[in-house]
């Protein structure tokens, strides 16, 4: 492991951390969360945990001189309950650079953030991303054992950087409840292994959404989705693009088209009841991406 990781709380730190932000999303200064702002949240609650790379810092991984290569931010908040509001941690960014990605750097901030949430003595960490990125999908839902059954329609409104402009923002709200026995094995060091897409479709587990290549192996939505039966099958599966990054740079209308789709299906499910459990990252060629959603008994 060439990288190490440590809370901030310098202000000159949080400059860098501005910084990072650009490189990451390449968006404009509007988009960015300010050092002030970031000084006032971890002030207050919040938390922020930086990334370095530890090349060359054997002897000091806490030396300052390190290059800052991913963080985690977040900040106190609070949920209903039929017994009043109750605290959670508001996760509102992780991101880690380009060159740096692929390498456990994203895992690794999520599973600091949750042990130091826990010492806070909150059980619920929530947090918004993009249902159609399988990369995101993989982390948050597979390998974090996050779930999901709220879909937010053009959450942030129309974004402005360059991996979100274009497209209405729509989100999945995930809650990570970090006590429970499902996260605990997640985040062990003897994860259990992940899903495989032919044992669910050899328990013939119905795929919602079926989707078809073109001849240049585009995945398109089919427009036909599977009814609901009567009586809930415990297991279903939706499919998403493994490379949706692609469809946006490259085929603007398809990647819309996968935008409203999705949006449909996600809202049915969770009106009839289904919960977001895990999810399926194949990709070996053609790769595939699928959506696990559980109901009744089989949610966790």
């Amino acid at each position: 492991m060439n990288w190490s990781l440590r809370i901030l709380d310098d202000f000159e730190e949080l400059t860098l951390v501005e910084d990072l932000q650009r490189k990451i999303w390449h968006g404009s200064d509007a988009d960015i969360v300010p050092a002030h702002m970031l000084h006032a949240a971890i002030q207050n609650g919040g938390l922020l945990i930086g990334a370095f790379n530890a090349t060359g810092q054997e002897e000091n991984p806490q030396d300052k001189a390190a290059e800052m290569i991913g963080f985690v931010f977040g900040f106190p908040g609070y949920y209903l309950t039929p017994d009043g509001p109750r605290l959670k941690h508001c996760s509102h960014m992780l991101g880690v650079t380009p060159e740096f990605r692929n390498q456990g750097i994203g895992f690794a901030l999520k599973r600091s953030q949750w042990q130091m949430v826990r010492r806070q003595g909150i059980d619920l960490i929530t947090w918004t991303y993009d249902p159609l990125l399988s990369p995101n999908a993989h982390l948050n839902i597979a390998r974090l054992g996050a779930v999901c059954s709220t879909y937010h329609r053009n959450y942030y409104g129309m974004m402005r950087d360059e991996l979100n402009a274009g497209l209405p923002s729509d989100r999945f709200q995930v809650d990570w409840w970090l006590n429970t026995r499902r996260v605990n094995h997640r985040l062990s060091r003897l994860p259990r292994p992940g899903l495989r897409l032919s044992q669910l479709m050899a328990a013939q587990v119905p795929v919602m959404n079926p989707a078809t290549f073109d001849s240049e192996q585009n995945l398109h939505p089919s427009g036909r989705e599977i009814p609901l039966e009567t009586e809930r099958p415990p297991l279903v599966m939706v499919e998403i693009p493994s490379d949706f990054h692609a469809i946006k740079r490259t085929q603007p209308t398809l990647a819309f088209e996968w935008r409203l789709h999705t949006r449909t299906v996600f809202e049915r499910l969770f009106e009839a009841g289904y919960l977001v459990t895990d999810f399926i990252y194949e990709t070996s060629a053609p790769a595939r991406s699928y959506y696990v959603l559980s109901h009744g008994e089989a949610t966790l």
